[in-house]
């Protein structure tokens, strides 16, 4: 199957990989493509599950939430051939848990969460997104911990993170990178924006202050670092308004600001493709 030059397709993700989130994240893919299909683009949309025995359908480029790795195997051949894919295979490869840990080390100022504490720790799968409420695991000592760990290891999963639970506010955030950059937080204990409920141990939120152009800056600084276009995540902010980043990954689902973020992300894209057509005509 072949499309049009002017086609863009649409790859919804996997439900598989949209845990409690599957009409989100189709509500945020329908509406980037609405506001595409507004610029002159005609969009067409496909499950991750049907391209699974098949073919990748040609198109002019690909608005991709897809996140198993046969379907990104076909989206990097797109883009050696030149195609745009957004989010690009290596953003979203490296928003796994245990590439990002590294990244965060590579900041001027670290804010990978602390190995030792004393309010229990978090087991957290290292090798993909989160699919299943077993793939976050809390656990109130190191008995416990020990035991996830065994229990991971039942399940196959031998890369995983472990970080000590910070006490403090939880702040989740969203971006897109761009021209202008898009950039929204909010409280999830608050908006009852939670996938799994895990959210809820940090509490009712104190709003301490923080250095919001600060953690702006350095949510961008990670986008940039994993080449994630579209991406969000979540921080604890402590009293004294330090704060670690306990989350970043691809493409979510905008859920609290959807129209913005939308918005956004169109334009990102259409930038794109301006910058790749000019490439081209090189």
């Amino acid at each position: 199957m072949e499309f049009e030059n002017n086609i863009i397709l649409a790859i919804q993700r996997a439900e598989c990989y949209s845990p409690n989130s599957v009409e989100k994240d189709y509500s945020i893919l329908h509406a980037v493509g609405e506001r595409l299909e507004a610029r002159g683009w005609t969009v067409e949309y496909v499950a991750e599950e049907s391209l699974a025995s098949e073919t990748l359908p040609m198109a002019k480029a690909y608005l991709s939430m897809a996140r198993s790795p046969k379907v990104l195997e076909m989206l990097k051949r797109a883009e050696a051939e030149g195609r745009l894919v957004m989010n690009s295979t290596q953003g979203v490869e490296s928003c796994t848990r245990s590439r990002v840990e590294k990244v965060l080390q590579r900041l001027s100022t670290p804010i990978v969460p602390p190995r030792q504490g004393e309010n229990g720790y978090w087991l957290k799968r290292g090798d993909a997104s989160a699919q299943t409420e077993g793939d976050v695991v809390y656990c109130k000592n190191e008995q416990e911990l020990e035991q996830a760990k065994q229990t991971f290891a039942s399940r196959g999963i031998s890369d995983y993170v472990v970080s000590a639970h910070v006490e403090g506010d939880l702040v989740k955030f969203y971006g897109v990178r761009g021209a202008e950059g898009f950039f929204f937080y909010c409280y999830p204990n608050e908006n009852g924006s939670m996938k799994f409920g895990d959210e809820r141990r940090n509490g009712k939120p104190h709003h301490y202050a923080f250095d919001v152009s600060k953690l702006r800056e350095d949510v961008f600084r990670v986008a940039d670092l994993t080449s994630a276009d579209f991406f969000g995540g979540d921080v604890i902010v402590r009293p004294d308004g330090s704060y670690v980043m306990i989350d970043f990954n691809d493409w979510p689902s905008y859920s609290i600001c959807r129209e913005e973020a939308a918005e956004a992300i169109a334009s990102r894209f259409a930038e794109r493709m301006e910058i790749k057509s000019k490439k081209v005509k090189r």
